[in-house]
């Protein structure tokens, strides 16, 4: 032994050194994330839940409710921590370790079944792959609830889905409660609008689903938007955990998420404001203006300008009857601040309407190009700048090529026209040889726009003509004694080889629709029927691409999609799209004529 120490002790040295060289360039640098290596896209596992799912006798002072998890957390989106039944102020939480312990600043109430949801509040620490959501439940009473309930909520207007929409249930079944009181059971909506209220009293329900401006969980018909449930509900389904719709799914897992079963189904509106008042005014001409209310239908008494008879007042409400354009039928020269005296129905402090007088100050403003022209409201001394739109009668002419044979030809003065001659309108075809023709046109002006004309020609219009319609010069004077200059629009119908048209058959209408082809966003109207009889709809010069068609039962008959009042228990007017394989969109190739027939009572009611 003493031989072998003092032959290889002289070599320790040398050894230890090219040990810790070795061991040195082996280890990973720890100020530098390592690199190379497969990126982690595994979302955290939960494995502990404290209290277990379903206990009960939970104190209601001091609560906490911890989540364990195989890796650390954090909690990106603190909303994504849900209880129901909601409290004033939302949990709280804190991480610990590898846990995320969740708390209350209110205590909870007794005899009481609560669920803490999870879903889309956590993801692991180091590549943010979110945690699928969970939700645990517990009782501060004896025995834990064991019901639950489904659907599924959408915009009212275009049926899409509403992602982080509230559903409620209240036991209180007055119409004030959803006001006034926090639900007794509450969730929100996933990416699909999908929820499912699960752990609830096997009780009837007053159901409402709200768009939560505030997040406070009461209804507030100012910032919010809202739907109900016709009738009362009551759970049907006992909750277990092989049930489909109770389980998390990733929402790319589009199979999954659209073969859940949906009882209730929530359409959400936005009620018309209920507090009625004058919100903006604004100046537009020398002789017009106008004011908007905050509510529609808004009730006025009487209103005149200072300085003018009430009868020299010309005035044009529009449909919902929240904004009104004014002008003075008076050829004296206005003065720099015109003032609007008016009597109407004004909401007071206790939410009652009652009468109110108002003087408004309507006034040019400096650099102020509304209606016609350059303004100033600095005194009458001072001159403003005249610009061409101070003496000219402004006309707008507008024809859309693929409307043109519905629509006509839609002629539009910025203020009333005060003297007219109509017979000199004109309105001619050129044939594709460049041969002019005079044509035949009825003109009629708008029962709800005072300033505006349709002119439809009396002529089958033809495909390769154009058309061209004149307005002559001086022909039209308006309200502030200008003359218009000439103007006109040329239109053609669309043209190629590769436009198609889609024909709808309609029957069975027993009541009055508004048919609409929208675009695949469901953004814009293409073209819109009104109808109340069985009809044959054309919608031709279509583009390749794919289309919508909007169908709405217009029950007050008066033309627009109106909205829905929570309180009157009158829902928004019933809206469906035209659906082929369980989609709301179809095709429309090239060249092609397709033709679809639709029996609309049976479609209405499906």
């Amino acid at each position: 032994m003493k031989n072998f120490i003092s032959r290889y002790f002289p070599l320790i040295p040398a050894v230890v050194i090219i040990i810790l060289t070795v061991f040195s360039h082996s280890c990973a640098n720890t100020t530098q994330a390592p690199r190379g290596g497969l990126k982690d896209t595994i979302p955290p596992t939960l494995v502990k839940v404290s209290p277990a799912p379903g206990s009960t006798n939970v104190p209601l002072d001091g609560a906490r409710i911890v989540f364990t998890f195989n890796e650390y957390v954090v909690v990106k989106d603190p909303k994504g921590i849900y209880l129901s039944p909601p409290q004033k102020k939302a949990p709280k939480y804190k991480i610990k370790g590898k846990s995320v312990v969740v708390y209350f600043e209110e205590d909870l109430l007794p005899d009481l079944t609560y669920t803490l949801d999870l879903t889309g509040a956590i993801a692991d620490n180091n590549e943010g792959n979110f945690f699928p959501g969970f939700t645990t439940y517990f009782s501060t009473g004896d025995v834990a609830d064991s019901m639950f309930i489904t659907g599924t909520v959408y915009n009212s207007s275009d049926l899409k889905p509403i992602p982080g929409a509230t559903v409620m249930l209240y036991k209180d079944h007055r119409d004030s409660a959803v006001f006034l009181n926090r639900p007794v059971a509450s969730v929100r909506t996933d990416d699909w609008g999908y929820f499912s209220l699960r752990n609830i009293k096997d009780t009837l329900y007053r159901a409402y689903a709200i768009v939560d401006g505030n997040a406070n969980n009461v209804y507030d018909p100012d910032e919010d938007r809202v739907a109900f449930i016709d009738t009362l509900v009551r759970p049907k389904n006992v909750v277990r955990d092989s049930i489909p719709e109770l389980m998390k799914y990733d929402m790319k897992d589009t199979l999954s998420c659209l073969s859940r079963h949906s009882e209730l189904t929530f359409n959400v509106f936005r009620e018309r404001p209920s507090k009625q008042m004058l919100m903006n005014k604004k100046r537009t001409s020398e002789r017009g203006a106008y004011v908007t209310f905050m509510a529609p239908d808004a009730k006025i008494d009487s209103l005149w300008f200072k300085g003018f008879p009430a009868e020299k007042v010309i005035t044009e409400f529009n449909i919902p009857n929240d904004s009104l354009l004014l002008w003075i039928n008076d050829s004296r020269r206005m003065p720099d601040t015109l003032k609007l005296c008016i009597k109407y129905w004004k909401t007071d402090t206790l939410g009652v309407l009652v009468p109110a007088e108002e003087e408004i100050p309507l006034m040019y403003e400096e650099g102020d190009q509304g209606g016609k022209g350059k303004g100033s409201s600095k005194s009458s001394s001072r001159k403003r700048k005249i610009e061409p739109s101070d003496t000219t009668c402004a006309i707008k002419l507008t024809a859309t090529p693929e409307n043109f044979e519905q629509d006509g030809i839609i002629m539009e003065f910025d203020d009333p026209p005060f003297l007219g001659y109509f017979d000199s309108l004109r309105l001619f075809s050129i044939n594709p040889k460049q041969l002019q023709q005079k044509e035949k046109f009825t003109i009629a002006r708008d029962s709800l726009n005072l300033r505006r004309y349709v002119i439809t020609p009396q002529v089958k219009i033809q495909q390769g003509y154009e058309y061209v319609f004149k307005v002559p010069h001086r022909i039209f004077k308006d309200i502030n004694g200008n003359w218009n200059d000439s103007t006109q629009v040329k239109v053609s119908l669309p043209t190629g080889d590769d436009l198609s048209l889609f024909t709808l058959h309609l029957k069975g209408v027993n009541n009055k629709y508004i048919v609409h082809l929208m675009d695949e966003r469901k953004s814009s109207i293409l073209r819109e029927y009104i109808i109340d009889k069985d009809s044959d709809l054309l919608f031709p010069y279509l583009k390749k691409g794919k289309y919508c068609i909007r169908i709405t039962e217009d029950i007050n008959r008066n033309g627009i999609v109106d909205t829905g009042d929570l309180l009157k228990h009158r829902q928004p007017e019933r809206v469906r799209f035209l659906k082929t394989d369980d989609k709301d969109t179809f095709d429309i190739p090239e060249r092609s004529e397709i033709e679809q027939e639709l029996d609309v009572e049976r479609f209405m009611s499906e």
